[in-house]
């Protein structure tokens, strides 16, 4: 089986393409003063490009992990989160509350897709 890396760094990789899945590393926000609805578009921002990258979309995301910093932004985080998933292709998904590994960061998305290892370019 192959397995490609990208955007690897010493500790991580953003994504990586194996067995005709792609596991995308939690993703944050870069601009981190915006809200918790700023933070989540552009996070998914994010995730589109790598799902791109991949030769894949979104509609082949078949799990998706959420973490808030603080639970009270779940409805915030969620309208954005419910525009952007296509109809009839929710993935399965966990939101929990969690201490982030720096403050000013209020929500990550990690997310695991289907795809044809065939459709992935190179790395």
């Amino acid at each position: 089986m192959e397995i490609k890396r990208y955007e690897t760094g010493e500790r991580m990789s953003q994504m990586v393409v194996a067995g005709g899945f792609v596991f995308i590393a939690g993703q944050v926000a870069d601009d981190t003063s915006l809200d918790v609805a700023g933070q989540t578009r552009q996070i998914l921002d994010k995730l589109d490009r790598l799902l791109e990258i991949a030769g894949g979309d979104k509609r082949q995301i078949v799990s998706a992990n959420i973490w808030l910093a603080d639970h009270r932004s779940f409805a915030e985080m969620n309208s954005v989160w419910d525009a952007w998933v296509p109809k009839g292709h929710a993935p399965a998904r966990a939101c929990v509350e969690s201490k982030l590994a720096f403050e000013q960061y209020t929500v990550e998305i990690g997310a695991i897709a289907a795809i044809a290892e065939s459709t992935s370019t190179a790395a």
